[in-house]
């Protein structure tokens, strides 16, 4: 089901709080290659509202009118085969709408269909287009994720790495491109992802209810000022939410330039290996993350700052679990590993001692390059 483009949205600038949830999914919309933001909390900490509202603050793009899959006009190579065949292509502009995915849904409704007896009879493949398929280009909302089969959660996340939807069916394959931005969040009362899903999410963080009286009461007044006069509240917070899709529009342009010097890389790698972080995704998530933080404060080069702060929204659903951990021990533990890491940094900065490979004249800088996959 996708969002309408008449409902009228709360303004993302006007949610209060849950700053690390809210910047989470601006970076994922910056760069989706950093594969996704999953949000852990209990039900009424404007989980869904964020989601939705991030989808009015970013650019209109263009599509191809009349395309089941979304296609961008002016991309060949990830065009679909009709779209590709085509002499001429109507174009129209939107912006992205945000695509829901049932818990209920099954692969099929979700990865679509093929008509084997088709095939076999005609030797044409008959595709009846999924929710991949319709999510391509938008952004792709799945609430309640820990309730899905795995499976499923297994097929979008693999369609969310290759940006490619392959359906295979007794021999016959279709392929059609499914680029998307991923978002998904659960209620860890209701049951958790397992390690090896939990994983392959760029990015997690963890939100509670504000319990401040002072916050409380402006999330309230608020939310109560925007059911009453909706059409005002939303222009009272229009100059904002404008200054929030600027940056997004600047950060993306700016990103491909961003270098991560190569003692800030050895930080990342230091503070991976000290929580006992499995496998590089971690690494290279903390790469992409403090490149994009860059990116959106308008830098070419990321800061130490950088790498602090994206450590917080990478490796909170990386680390082992102690004994008795709660989310509190767990941000204690990223951070003196953090603290730890950044001493190192300091040291060998004192010392004169770059990393191998790296040198004064920062040579060992590590450049992001292309990473918009709507561009």
């Amino acid at each position: 089901m996708s969002e309408k483009h008449e409902r009228l949205l709360y303004p993302f600038s006007a949610i209060v709080g849950q700053d690390l949830m809210k910047e989470a999914l601006l970076l994922n919309a910056i760069n989706p290659s950093i594969g996704g933001v999953l949000i852990k909390g209990e039900k009424g900490t404007a989980k869904s509202t964020s989601v939705r509202s991030l989808a009015s603050l970013l650019p209109e793009q263009e599509f191809v009118v009349g395309c089941e899959y979304g296609c961008a006009p002016d991309d060949r190579t990830s065009m679909c085969q009709r779209c590709r065949s085509s002499n001429r292509l109507d174009v129209v502009k939107r912006r992205m709408t945000v695509v829901e995915l049932p818990v209920s849904a099954t692969e099929d409704k979700v990865v679509g269909t093929l008509d084997i007896s088709e095939a076999i009879k005609h030797g044409e493949k008959k595709f009846e287009p999924g929710i991949l398929a319709e999510a391509h280009r938008n952004i792709l909302y799945v609430d309640e994720v820990n309730l899905l089969n795995d499976h499923i959660v297994d097929v979008l996340l693999d369609a969310a790495a290759m940006g490619v939807n392959v359906i295979e069916r007794e021999g016959i394959s279709y392929a059609h491109p499914s680029r998307f931005i991923l978002i998904g969040t659960m209620n860890p009362e209701e049951g958790d992802l397992r390690p090896q899903l939990l994983d392959r999410f760029g990015l997690c963080v963890n939100v509670t209810g504000i319990a401040d009286p002072d916050t409380r009461m402006d999330v309230v007044k608020r939310r109560m000022e925007f059911e009453k006069e909706p059409n005002r509240f939303v222009r009272k917070w229009k100059k904002a939410d404008d200054a929030i899709a600027r940056k997004i529009v600047s950060a993306k342009r700016l990103l491909p330039k961003v270098t991560v010097p190569e003692d800030l890389t050895r930080m990342i790698i230091d503070i991976c290996i000290e929580l006992g972080v499995d496998g590089h995704r971690g690494d290279i998530n903390m790469m992409k993350t403090s490149a994009t933080i860059a990116a959106y404060e308008g830098r070419r080069t990321v800061t130490e700052d950088d790498v602090r702060e994206a450590a917080k929204l990478v490796l909170s659903h990386r680390i082992k679990r102690l004994p008795f951990d709660d989310d509190t021990g767990s941000e204690e533990r990223i951070d003196e590993a953090v603290e730890n890491a950044g001493q190192k940094h300091n040291d060998r900065e004192r010392e004169g001692d770059p990393p191998d490979g790296g040198g004064p004249d920062g040579s060992g800088s590590i450049q992001m390059g292309a990473s918009d996959p709507f561009a």
